[in-house]
């Protein structure tokens, strides 16, 4: 693997914890659910540490904000998606717990990294 400097930001650290989290979650559902809302759920994980690294690596800031604001994205899509496995019963808040700290932790970041239009410093 490439030593690059995405992977020294806290926010990128995050979400790789995020996508364990996930993965744990998911493994809780239904074999059923496991292709659709599951499924969803590890493709979101992925997409906000893929969009992290690949706007890290960006040389504009305008390009750095852009996968800024997938990866965030992707981290409110990760946010509704335990809402509505909660409400068909799937997983209970307390099994989202871990998830929600970190999926609140990276928006928070993000969010600032956009707002700044400027690539993170390490």
């Amino acid at each position: 693997m490439l030593d690059l400097s995405h992977k020294k930001l806290e926010v990128y650290q995050l979400s790789l914890k995020l996508v364990k989290e996930i993965y744990i979650i998911t493994n809780l559902f239904s074999t059923e659910e496991k292709f659709v809302i599951a499924s969803q759920l590890k493709r979101a994980a992925i997409s906000v540490s893929i969009n992290i690294a690949e706007g890290a690596a960006r040389i504009s800031a305008l390009e750095k904000k852009r996968f800024f604001e997938i990866a965030r994205s992707s981290a409110v899509e990760i946010d509704t998606q335990p809402e509505i496995s909660i409400m068909l019963n799937y997983i209970s808040s307390k099994e989202i717990e871990n998830a929600n700290s970190l999926i609140e932790s990276i928006f928070k970041i993000l969010s600032k990294l956009i707002s700044n239009n400027t690539a993170p410093k390490n």
